[in-house]
């Protein structure tokens, strides 16, 4: 019983149920996101280079077909993706209360220091 047991542990930890969250949100926000990029923006950058559909770029290389502009489209997708999460992490960091790094004890100055090696050459 002691492996279930430590299973349900692992399991039932924060981490874990973060993990699980993130990447539940992360499949629907990627959705979001492929979607914006398919409906709104690929037929706007379409337009402006004349009409091109990027999802119907191929070649022929003797019977296969390469489909490249799928390609396009996916590196698109992850620069949008991408920058929103850089957004989304920048606007949580700026919201997060900024920790305050504990001072290091002030040590003697350089003056104090000096006088110290003094004293003691005067004593010798």
């Amino acid at each position: 019983m002691g492996f279930i047991k430590e299973f349900k542990e692992f399991a039932m930890r924060g981490n874990v149920m973060d993990m699980a969250v993130g990447v539940i949100i992360g499949g629907a926000f990627g959705k979001i996101v492929s979607s914006l990029v398919d409906d709104v923006l690929m037929p706007v950058i379409g337009m402006l280079t004349g009409g091109v559909d990027f999802t119907k770029l191929t070649a022929k290389v003797g019977d296969a077909s390469v489909n490249y502009g799928t390609f396009i489209q996916n590196i698109i997708d992850f620069l949008i993706i991408a920058f929103c999460i850089f957004l989304m992490i920048k606007g949580m960091n700026k919201l997060m209360p900024k920790k305050e790094e504990p001072e290091a004890p002030a040590g003697p100055t350089q003056e104090e220091l000096l006088s110290e090696i003094r004293d003691i050459l005067k004593k010798k």
